[in-house]
């Protein structure tokens, strides 16, 4: 998928709405667990739910793996079924790989071949070698993290390199924005450093960005689309929690669609101020 196509998906459903897919075990509706396969029936549900509002889907790979072979499978299913209900969607990995060149390839392959994801989260802390593999898959794209919303972002992200005065992370922004285009290339920043946004366009303006922390994290939706929409949009909100249990009981689904809509109409409203569709 091209920046032009994810673009035109977001013009067509007037919403820039990434659903995180963490899906926990421990916070499902009980009624599943009687299921052959309880995080695959969730996810379905959620899917077939909400898959007309949505941009993308993000499945934390942590939830599924950390179940073992029964988590991949879980996982496998669910990125078939999103491509099995719908083409216009971006479905991202999010396992936050990066690691000497001939391992980041097989987790290249992994996620852009075994799995058929269509983006994977990358750090950059070992530079570009361990970022190229990934590259190397025409039409994938490498989500770069570059300012988080934790806590420990500080530790870190906002050193100051003395000769140039920029923070780390617009060292970052800058180095790995050269590394391939648009097209193959987006970056993290979380919503509740939604005041960096700016600075941050200053240095990639075409460039999408995937924004977490949204809704249980506290970040705010205007003052992300405020700092960070560009003229093709830009950017791809993430919210997990707040949309996927937004109920615990066999209403579920009916209540994630319904909590999809209210965020999906902001966004119509933004997208529409702003001069986008």
């Amino acid at each position: 998928m091209t920046h032009e196509q994810l673009f035109n998906i977001i013009c067509k459903k007037r919403s820039f709405l990434c659903i995180g897919l963490d899906t926990d075990i421990q916070k499902i509706p009980t009624h599943l667990l009687a299921s052959d396969d309880p995080i695959f029936e969730f996810n379905k549900a959620i899917i077939d739910a909400t898959h007309d509002l949505a941009v993308a889907y993000k499945p934390n790979i942590a939830f599924y793996e950390s179940l073992g072979s029964k988590g991949w499978e879980s996982l496998g299913k669910t990125v078939d079924h999103i491509r099995k209900t719908t083409k216009d969607i971006f479905i991202i990995a999010d396992a936050k790989r990066g690691d000497i060149g001939n391992t980041s390839a097989m987790y290249a392959k992994t996620f852009f071949k075994t799995y058929d994801f269509d983006a994977i989260t990358v750090a950059p802390y070992m530079g570009h070698d361990s970022i190229s593999p990934f590259l190397a898959f025409e039409g994938k794209w490498s989500i770069i993290l570059a300012l988080t919303s934790n806590p420990g972002a500080s530790d870190f992200q906002f050193l100051e390199e003395k000769k140039s005065g920029k923070k780390l992370f617009e060292e970052v922004l800058v180095k790995a924005s050269g590394w391939s285009s648009k097209d193959q290339i987006m970056f993290v920043v979380g919503a509740t450093k939604a005041e960096a946004l700016s600075g941050i366009r200053k240095i990639i303006p075409d460039h999408f960005l995937l924004v977490p922390g949204i809704g249980a994290q506290g970040g705010s939706l205007q003052e992300v689309a405020k700092y960070g929409l560009n003229k093709q949009c830009g950017l791809l909100v993430n919210s997990s929690r707040g949309i996927i249990y937004a109920s615990k009981d066999t209403d579920f689904a009916g209540a994630a669609r319904k909590s999809v809509i209210e965020v999906r109409n902001e966004m119509d409203s933004l997208l529409t101020e702003a001069g986008l569709i």
